[in-house]
This record gives structure tokens, sequence and C-alpha cells, in this order.
């Protein structure tokens, strides 16, 4: 039962004005980057030293309460993953010089679940509002066991109140979890030489300082960080319209990633690879380069369209001292978690959300050239790798809300 403690609620920290906020890249790409860094880089002559360097910049990492005890092997991991990457607003080891000091309660303004199907052949990433109100789990070091908006659970009761909060919420079993600073933002962004966005309407935002003219822009840096904190300058100026606005930019960011030569770079993966790991602090679990590796392996073959970014369905409204607050809508958010429980792909029907709108473009996963190679008097032509075979995906109705990676989208300020 929720206790009925309404002075338990965490205080909003309030946006100031020249403030560098939370990011919101919060997405499993980052792990995904590093564990490719480590595999392609250990294929050269400085691995022990990359790889090194690498592990050497990860923090102390954290126990969940239901966790795997065996680490898989290098290779693609058995079976399906479900993974939670949390955005928090601490300043806690951030450059002093860039992001100012911080003494408020550390909240969970970015909660986003990446699910890989059993069979590696879809990936579904879905982003669960900071205000959405929801039961807070019992936490395993006290703390919990009341109602209010899920931000507050990793104040709370740390990254496993969060896991449990969300497995509570969602139904899913959660065996991988991190938590993720503001410098990753930028070094991800920096890492791949900026991720490049449309804007269909200005963006004005003060609170973020950002300020971005209608047109196409590539972003790194402050200006990442800026583009994906923003609230006020996009659709409604609330966080679902901020959540479809940073699918704008996450979307951009795989198609990079998956474009030829990004991963291929082995200075582009080391750099990927440190960002992420100086800025995340892992669940146990997932303290271990092959695990990252092993998921990393998982995800590497996915087409643009299989990779679908979501919205948990909600609504802002509520009542009382919930009044603004984002209420869930209970029939859709039953209908994407069922899907995903029975590990089918999904196809969305609906709007990509408040703060970005579809740009008519549909973006192809690059086709690997293949060169034909001398041996000896003769030439021999590499054999085509077979097309797979794509479960057909269950459509949502369009209660559910985000796009695929392979839908260009554009940020739709409200100025």
């Amino acid at each position: 039962m929720a206790r009925k403690n309404d002075s338990r609620i965490a205080p909003r920290v309030a946006h100031g004005r020249r403030r560098v906020n939370a990011g919101g890249v919060r997405f499993g790409v980052t792990v995904i980057a590093t564990a490719l860094a480590v595999a392609l880089v250990s294929g050269t002559s400085v691995a022990a030293v990359a790889v090194w360097d690498v592990a050497s910049s990860a923090k102390k990492s954290i126990k969940l309460v239901n966790q795997p005890d065996v680490i898989p092997q290098i290779g693609e991991i058995e079976g399906g993953v479900n993974l939670l990457l949390v955005g928090s607003d601490s300043r806690e080891g951030q450059d002093p010089n860039v992001f100012d000091e911080f003494d408020g309660a550390v909240l969970n303004d970015v909660n986003m679940i990446l699910h890989i199907a059993a069979d590696h052949k879809s990936a579904t990433v879905v982003s669960i509002p900071r205000d959405l109100v929801v039961p807070i789990a019992d936490c395993p070091d006290g703390g919990g066991g009341w109602q209010g908006p899920i931000n507050a659970s990793l104040n709370d009761g740390g990254l496993a109140c969060v896991v449990l909060t969300v497995e509570q919420l969602t139904g899913l079993s959660i065996p991988y979890a991190a938590v993720v600073q503001f410098g990753g933002v930028i070094g991800l962004a920096d890492a791949v030489g900026g991720v490049d966005v449309c804007v269909s309407e200005s963006i004005n935002d003060d609170y973020t300082q950002t300020y971005l003219e209608a047109g196409n822009h590539s972003l790194s840096g402050i200006a990442a960080l800026q583009f994906l904190r923003t609230r006020h300058g996009v659709g409604d100026g609330s966080d679902l319209s901020r959540i479809s606005n940073q699918q704008v930019f996450l979307s951009a960011l795989v198609r990079k990633l998956k474009s030829e030569g990004t991963l291929t770079n082995p200075v582009t993966l080391y750099n990927l690879a440190k960002a992420a790991v100086s800025n995340l602090t892992p669940s146990d679990s997932l303290n271990n380069l092959d695990t990252m590796v092993s998921i990393a392996m998982a995800l590497r073959t996915i087409p643009l369209d299989r990779v679908v970014f979501v919205q948990y369905p909600a609504s802002t409204g509520g009542e009382g001292i919930y009044l603004g607050k984002v209420q869930p809508k209970q029939e859709a958010a039953d209908e994407l978690f069922a899907a995903l429980l029975a590990d089918q792909p999904i196809a969305l029907s609906g709007e990509t959300g408040a703060g970005s709108i579809k740009s008519g473009t549909i973006a192809t996963d690059p086709v690997p050239t293949s060169v034909p190679r001398v041996t000896g008097t003769s030439t021999v032509t590499p054999t085509p790798t077979p097309v797979a075979v794509l479960p057909e995906p269950v459509v949502l109705s369009g209660q559910v809300l985000g796009q695929n990676a392979g839908e260009v989208t554009c940020s739709k300020g409200n100025n």
C-alpha cells in the first residue's frame, strides 16, 4: 500500500538562466558505443592500453536486487535484454568549469528502458516521463513505499530503487542498469563529430540558452546538451514535448552511429567508450566490458526501422497535489508492455509527439560495400550476406507516440 505522506514528494529543481542542466541523451547507445569500441580497438596493437584506459575510467558499480550472476562470454548475449538508463541531475564528478554547483535532491529526470528482443532483430526504447505519478517501490536500503513523481525514486533509494519502481510499473524484469552524468552527453556528441538535427520551427529557450533557427544543425558539446534539455522551447513546453524532441536527436545519433565509417574508426570508437564509461555508474551486472560487448553485438545488425523510440503513454492532468503532473494512459501502456513482455517487435501508428514532426524522409541502412580481393592470379568476389527474415511487428494504437530510427523527424519549436 502506498503511504499517504505528501511531504515526501521530491522538490522540483528550478531552472535558472545560464545554467546547463541535465541532458537527456541517456540511452543505451552509450553502452553500445562503449562495447563496440572495446571490441574493435582490441584488434589493434594498442588493445591492452585502450581497454585498460577505458576500464580504469569506470566508476564504482551498484548492486541491484535482481541481477544475473553469470558474466556472458564474448559474442552476442543469449536471449533478450532489458536495460535501464537513468539520467541524474547530480553534478558529482562533473567539470566545475562547465556545470554549476548543485545542492538539491538528486532526481532521475530521464528514465529510458532499452528492450532487445530475444531474436536480436528488434529493439525498443521507452522513455518514462519524469513527472509520471507512480507507486514508488519499497527500496532495498529504505525509503519508497509511497506515491509520487517517478523522478523522486533515485533520491529516495538510489538506482536499485528506480529499477524496482520501473519493474513494478511495467512488469518487465530489468537485470542491467546505469546512472549517466552530464559529461557523457557532451563527450558522445563530440566523439561522433556532432549530431545532425532538423528544426522545423525556431527554438528560443532562455532557461537552457537554446536558440536554433529553422533548418539543419550539427550539434556537439554544450549545444547538444542544451538541445536535449530544452522543454520550454519545444511543443507545448511540457516534459512530454521534450521527450519527442529528444527522440529527434537519438534517432539521428543512431543513424550516425550506423553510417559507414563511424563505427569502423578506432579513434572514434575509443573516444565514444571513454566518454560513456567516464560518466557512467553501472549496476554490478553491467560493470564488465565482456557484458557490454555482448549486449552491443546483439544490437549491431538491427535495421533502423526496427529500432523504435516510444513515450510511456501518458497525459498531463491530475488533481490536488498532483495537479499538472503526468498520469498514465493505462490502456495504451498495457498494450505497449504486453507486446514487449511477449517479445514482439512493434510498429507505431500514431504521431511522433508534441515536440517533433515527421520530415517525410525515410533513412535506409547503409549497405556494406563488397570489395573483390585478389588471390594469386584469380579474383574472389565475397559472398553477399543473406537478408534476415524479420517477424511482422505488432502495430500499436495511435495512443502510443514515438518514431523509429529510420524516420527522419524535425524538432518543433514553439516560437
